[in-house]
């Protein structure tokens, strides 16, 4: 169990989730900052802090996004992030988020 990615009791996060908010506090965006490009973040992300594929780190991304998914959206997302009738989002080059 110590090897898995479990959500943390305090805060309910697991480390991709973690790394992708680090890496977009890293790049400057608030929710008063311009959108930066889906690719970007998830980019930055591989990069630096979390060397898995990029699928895995945009599922991520776009569930924090998502306002259906979690409690309080996280990421503040523009473009198609999918829908709760299971439409899926669309490729992280159209999306945008900070």
């Amino acid at each position: 169990i110590i090897g898995r990615a479990l959500p943390d009791a305090r805060d309910g996060l697991k480390p991709v989730h973690r790394r992708i908010l680090y890496a977009m506090h890293e790049l400057g965006l608030t929710s008063k900052v311009a959108y930066k490009k889906s690719a970007r973040i998830v980019g930055d992300v591989i990069g630096k802090y979390h060397p898995h594929g990029d699928n895995a780190v945009y599922d991520a991304l776009v569930r924090m996004a998502q306002d259906f998914s979690m409690r309080l959206e996280l990421v503040d997302g523009q473009g198609n992030f999918g829908s709760i009738d299971g439409d899926n989002a669309a490729a992280m080059r159209y999306t945008e988020a900070r």
